[in-house]
């Protein structure tokens, strides 16, 4: 059974720095494409970051247009775990952040391409 546990949301101030992670089980996170998706209050999913499948694929990470320079993906293979180092935060940043697995090697940023998802973890940026 895959399953993704999110978490490492919190309060953190404008300019302030997050870490969230996605531990993952039930599959090889080396094997599939994984991301990272959020969604804001009366706003729809936004894809916010992937990565390619090492194992089969090339292991590029992709970012939305809004957060590359401030927002770095990454997985541990050991632990089968993947993160989102988020720095320079801002209040358009306040989303619930979900992590996705798609079935396939190559990742993409819409979420219809994705086919099991974590639970949300919930960061807000506010002073």
């Amino acid at each position: 059974e895959v399953q993704l546990q999110a978490s490492g949301g919190g309060l953190v101030q404008p300019g302030g720095s997050l870490r969230l992670s996605c531990a993952v089980s039930g599959f090889s996170l080396d094997d599939l494409a994984i991301g990272w998706f959020r969604q804001a209050p009366g706003k729809e999913r936004e894809g916010v970051s992937c990565i390619n499948s090492i194992t089969n694929d090339d292991g590029t990470a992709h970012y939305t247009d809004s957060v590359k320079g401030r927002f770095t993906i990454s997985r541990d293979s050991a632990k089968n775990t993947l993160y989102l180092q988020m720095s320079s935060l801002q209040p358009g940043d306040t989303a619930v952040y979900r992590c996705a697995v798609r079935r396939d090697s190559w990742c993409t940023l819409n979420s219809n391409d994705f086919d099991y998802w974590g639970q949300g973890t919930l960061v807000t940026v506010s002073s």
